[in-house]
């Protein structure tokens, strides 16, 4: 049986030891300052000790997909990109003003909670909201501060950090579209899959594939292969993220069921059942779509709607194609041996998972 892509080389305990050492002198500092903001490092401490560890392992392996062997300098570099991943959880959460995030309370949450058990003055959802922001702060000049010192050479730094930089600059448009989307409220095929790819696919697969060939060197004719095979896989990736957010086991995901309708998400699979429901559908979705106060009824109805109308069959089709896609762009002798096979399982995680 293969071996797991994160399990190969202890790749998952390495990333997680990382981000704990990390982390852990960065405490030492913060409590010079003060002992209140050790507040803000138990957050973000627990918010990075769960997820699925995708972007590290796609930097990791589109480094060894060159045919360069395993080193602890590649495992921290690819380990910063969990903290830039942490702040784009924290800032999302505050965006879509989610309640849960991994299980637990997300950041706003917990701080106006600690506001509110203290019995401070002002507006605890605010105290929140500022907290919140200032831990994905935190853990994005932290992400910048590992890269930087996880012991790259200066050319190989450079070439990592061209990419990260657009990576960054990607990841916040496609986030604006998403949050734009949003309150015009009636997005299209064409601009939720363009909010796919710089929200999610560039930033969830192709780019930190980059990062990791680039550090090792790989040509221009490399980073297209695997811009084939990371483009196609991220938009079947964030599709299946789509149909989790509406279908989604609150045990296994850790959101409550149905998260995504009452945030108003203007997802591909609401696009697509706009064009395919009739008027009476389309009201009933209109109406209900992006209420904080769905209850599991409505819930059930709307996915009645999505299921009945085949925006669910059509999607799950899209994942199916675009993940035979991105398996196909793995056949090219350039890609190792050794990475094919990881690459392609990461395909299978990415694409068929629950959570």
């Amino acid at each position: 049986m293969p071996i797991h892509p994160l399990d190969e080389r202890d790749l998952r305990v390495r990333i997680q030891s990382t981000l704990d050492d990390f982390v852990s002198d960065r405490r030492d500092l913060l409590a010079t300052v003060s002992p209140d903001v050790i507040a803000l490092v138990d957050s973000l401490e627990k918010l990075l000790a769960g997820g699925k560890r995708l972007r590290p392992a796609f930097a990791y392996w589109g480094y060894r997909s060159t045919g360069a062997d395993d080193n602890e300098t590649i495992v921290r570099a690819a380990t910063s990109l969990e903290l830039l991943q942490a702040c784009a959880l924290i800032h999302d959460d505050v965006m879509d003003d989610s309640d849960v995030r991994r299980g637990n309370p997300a950041a706003h949450k917990q701080f106006g909670s600690l506001h509110s058990s203290n019995q401070w003055t002002g507006s605890a959802d605010q105290f929140g909201l500022g907290a919140a922001i200032l831990i994905g702060d935190l853990a994005l000049s932290w992400a910048d501060e590992l890269l930087g010192t996880c012991g790259l050479g200066t050319e190989e730094f450079k070439r990592a950090k061209k990419i990260y930089d657009v990576m960054r600059t990607e990841l916040m448009a496609g986030q604006y579209l998403d949050l734009l989307e949003q309150v015009r409220g009636d997005t299209s095929a064409d601009t939720a899959r363009n909010v796919i790819r710089y929200k999610s696919a560039k930033y969830t697969i192709e780019r930190p594939l980059h990062i990791g060939a680039a550090i090792a060197g790989a040509s221009q004719q490399h980073l297209e292969l695997l811009s084939e095979y990371g483009l196609a896989l991220g938009e079947a990736f964030q599709l299946r993220d789509d149909v989790l957010g509406v279908f989604g086991d609150k045990v296994v995901t850790g959101k409550p069921a149905g998260d995504d309708l009452r945030e108003g998400k203007q997802t591909m699979l609401i696009a697509r059942v706009r064009d395919l429901v009739d008027a009476d559908a389309l009201n009933t979705l209109s109406s209900l779509l992006g209420r904080k106060d769905l209850t599991e009824e409505h819930v059930a109805e709307l996915q009645g709607i999505i299921t009945d109308c085949g925006a669910l069959a059509e999607i799950e089709a899209q994942i199916d194609e675009l993940t035979a896609l991105a398996l196909d762009s793995l056949q090219s002798p350039l890609i190792a041996d050794d990475a094919r096979e990881a690459l392609q399982l990461l395909a299978v995680m990415a694409t068929q998972r629950a959570a």
